[in-house]
């Protein structure tokens, strides 16, 4: 997972442990084919990069992050957590309490937000509770598997497949 913000007209791409990649060289690679649509997400992302409310993301363990959103004044009711394919959205909108009360001064803001996060393949989120105006977002994110696949070389002539030899040779339990 990412968190992106523009930089001198360029997008810079801040992981969670801090490492900045600028992102025009990053997919502009031809390393990189096929990968228009996490461009695509990492815009929406910097799109949505407004102030509020403001958010932690923290490491809690192998392969767990935990999103602390500060949403004082919001109840469990007025809180919203969806998650499509990879993307976690968290929306708040209070309800105004309309009981005819006149404010001298109005500083707490009743405001509603919406907040996405672009997740990584495969994370899931295992939960979330509420507890002293802070939303707690618990998230697994599964260990990847190492797979090695042998592809095999043909001719155009003979259409015959025929494994290439490499000099090191693999087991399969490797």
């Amino acid at each position: 997972m990412c968190i992106g913000r523009r930089l001198r007209g360029r997008t810079e791409i801040r992981s969670l442990w801090g490492n900045a990649l600028s992102r025009s060289p990053v997919f502009g690679s031809p390393l990189f084919l096929g990968f228009d649509h996490l461009e695509q997400m990492l815009d929406r992302v910097q799109k949505n990069a407004e102030g509020y409310p403001p958010y932690n993301i923290e490491q809690t363990g192998d392969g767990r992050l935990r999103i602390t959103l500060a949403v004082a004044g919001f109840s469990m009711d007025d809180l919203h957590i969806t998650q499509e394919d990879n993307q976690l959205v968290i929306r708040g909108r209070q309800r105004d309490d309309g009981d005819g009360r006149i404010f001298i001064h109005r500083g707490i803001a009743s405001r509603q937000f919406q907040r996405a996060f672009v997740l990584a393949e495969g994370i899931d989120v295992e939960g979330a509770w509420l507890d002293n105006g802070l939303l707690h977002l618990d998230l697994k994110r599964p260990m990847p598997e190492v797979r090695v696949k042998s592809i095999p070389i043909t001719t155009r002539g003979t259409g015959m497949a025929r494994p290439v030899v490499n000099s090191r040779m693999m087991r399969d339990d490797e």
